[in-house]
């Protein structure tokens, strides 16, 4: 190989390793629910910021990243929305939490802290909604898939996280109110 060539075959794979998820989107049965595994860790680590303002730059940049890589993947992979591709779901699963975290701030505990069982529950609560919207995507989840490229990859992820995270913040609201 020549070493433009080699950068190239670096890059890709490199590529490909983020858009996978480093690799849980390989993984079965279920890629997505493994990347949205994944998603929760993300969370994990926005959350261990302690700051709204560098939570929410992370999640944008995360968010234009994840348009670019799925547009590049679904190229490279020849596939319109490859199964493998699970940076979308990953860069999702925070969404779910932000209501219910705005009317609950400790809602999911100190990521420096053992988590309660009560804040598990949570977290498995918001995983599980992702995962229902994700699969099942009522309108106008559905048709957001049909977006040009890594647009219709990511955005029916997003509204799937934005649509779980009303449904979880109208339960925190009714049990904390």
């Amino acid at each position: 190989m020549r070493p433009r060539e080699k950068t190239d075959h670096w890059k890709g794979s490199l590529a490909l390793l983020l858009a996978q998820g480093f690799g849980t989107g390989r993984l079965k049965p279920g890629p997505g629910t493994w990347g949205s595994l994944v998603g929760l860790l993300w969370t994990w680590l926005l959350l261990a910021s302690h700051s709204w303002v560098v939570a929410f730059a992370a999640m944008g940049v995360s968010f234009a990243c994840a348009i670019l890589l799925s547009t590049w993947a679904s190229q490279h992979l020849g596939d319109k929305d490859p199964s493998s591709v699970v940076i979308d779901e990953i860069v999702a699963v925070p969404l779910v939490f932000v209501l219910p975290l705005t009317l609950n701030p400790g809602l999911l505990g100190d990521p420096t802290h053992l988590p309660t069982l009560e804040r598990v529950g949570w977290w498995l609560a918001g995983f599980t909604l992702f995962r229902i919207f994700d699969i099942v995507k009522p309108p106008p989840i559905w048709q957001s898939q049909a977006l040009p490229a890594g647009w219709g990859i990511v955005v029916d992820d997003l509204l799937a996280g934005l649509a779980s995270s009303l449904v979880l913040g109208v339960i925190v609201f009714w049990r904390y109110r």
